[in-house]
């Protein structure tokens, strides 16, 4: 029966087996590989305990196999390994500060994955005092350990790992930068955010997006032109997520500094692709569950909105006029007036919001409000004869207020 076969039918004491007492390095290495498929199996603790002794073998192929393995079979399989190789015993119910102190044991460890599971296993403890012994592995010889000392660091979040994952920034190895942008990004204070505005230029496409999507945690307008570059990235994913990042940035700055940046983002986006930026502010506008971030889209759709995207943003801006945030109807309603145009098509929407008596009053008064601004012929009759038949005293009050506006009742 083949190494395949015993897999596939359950046969976990036998692969227990070929993996202690085989003289084939080859069959080992596979038998081990294979263990990490039995997780939710009976003899699931048998299997744990003979990949963690495979793990300490003298064969670099077996003890690699292994602890992947291992690590398969979850943080409490990798735990053991680690007390085992510590000298510890790490029970369920062990204090963290206690594995912490095992994991850092050994991340000195000579083979590479058992530096990697260390570094793995102590990015799922809060253990701040760990972050020393992580950025020692930042110099590692092997890149994944790197990775994986990095990420770790990041999950932790304390502001100590900043200034040892700044020098990981230009690790040779893509992925490894990866991994230290994404935790700068975590970590998030000034020094680490500043750390990542050059690489919205770097040549990995996965290390700009992770970049530009930190831009957006900054309270200040230092990362307004770095956005607005990437807003011209050859990535389409990195395009998408500038424009997610400068509504995010827009919802953390101060007000009185968001009009400004408004204004700014507005008069560059001129210079961009129309559907690169409209999309995804189209997505942020239905989707975003945070209101300072659907106002921020809201207002800045009726601004760089072309022809091209115009029919799209404005069904989307009258769907907005009946959310229940007035600030937001207030903002789609702005954009309203600024995308009308000749074809009438945003005056024929609004009209028909405007004449449905099924629609709540405080919307259909928004709807006459922007008509007052965007109307024609056409909506003066329509509100002249609203005035006269609506019960609701709002719908009178804005239909009054717009016909002024569009010369008055006939």
């Amino acid at each position: 029966m083949s190494l395949y076969e015993l897999e596939r039918d359950g046969k976990a004491q036998e692969l227990i087996r070929l993996l202690r007492e085989s003289d084939n390095e080859r069959v080992k290495t596979r038998a081990a590989e294979l263990l990490g498929n039995f997780d939710d199996h009976d003899d699931r603790r048998d299997v744990v305990n003979a990949l963690v002794d495979a793990a300490q073998s003298d064969s670099d192929a077996i003890t690699g196999a292994a602890i992947d393995s291992l690590d398969e079979l979850g943080d409490d399989a990798i735990t053991q390994l680690i007390g085992s190789m510590a000298g510890v015993d790490l029970e369920d119910d062990a204090a963290d500060w206690v594995k912490a102190k095992a994991y850092m044991q050994v991340l000195d460890a000579d083979v590479p994955e058992l530096r990697m599971a260390a570094a793995n296993g102590l990015g799922n403890l809060d253990q701040a005092d760990a972050v020393p012994k992580l950025a020692e592995r930042f110099e590692d010889p092997d890149p994944r350990v790197r990775a994986r000392a990095a990420r770790s660091a990041g999950k932790i979040g304390d502001s100590r790992a900043t200034t040892p994952l700044e020098s990981v920034l230009s690790d040779p190895k893509a992925a490894v930068r990866r991994e230290a942008a994404d935790a700068l990004g975590n970590i998030g204070n000034r020094q680490a955010l500043q750390a990542l505005l050059p690489l919205y230029e770097d040549d990995d496409e996965r290390v700009r997006r992770i970049a530009v999507g930190a831009f957006g945690n900054f309270g200040n307008d230092r990362p307004v032109d770095y956005l607005i570059e990437a807003l011209s990235d050859d990535s389409a994913a990195v395009r998408r997520t500038a424009v997610y990042s400068l509504i995010e940035l827009l919802s953390n700055v101060p007000t009185d500094q968001s009009h400004e940046i408004r204004d700014t983002v507005v008069e560059k986006l001129s210079n961009t692709d129309d559907r690169s930026v409209v999309v995804p502010l189209v997505e942020i506008l239905e989707e975003s569950t945070q209101a300072a971030q659907r106002r921020n889209t809201a207002w800045m759709l009726g601004r760089v909105t072309s022809q091209e995207e115009r029919d799209r943003v404005i069904e989307s801006l009258v769907d907005a006029l009946g959310d229940d945030d007035q600030m937001l109807r207030q903002f789609a309603a702005t954009s309203l007036a600024e995308l009308g145009g000749d074809d009438n098509m945003v005056e024929r929407r609004l009209l028909k919001i405007a004449q449905d008596d099924g629609v709540d009053p405080d919307v259909r008064g928004q709807a006459i409000f922007t008509l007052g601004k965007v109307g024609g012929e056409r909506s003066r009759k329509t509100l002249d004869k609203l005035i006269d038949e609506t019960e609701h005293d709002v719908v009178r009050k804005k239909a009054f207020s717009a016909i002024s506006k569009l010369g008055g009742r006939g």
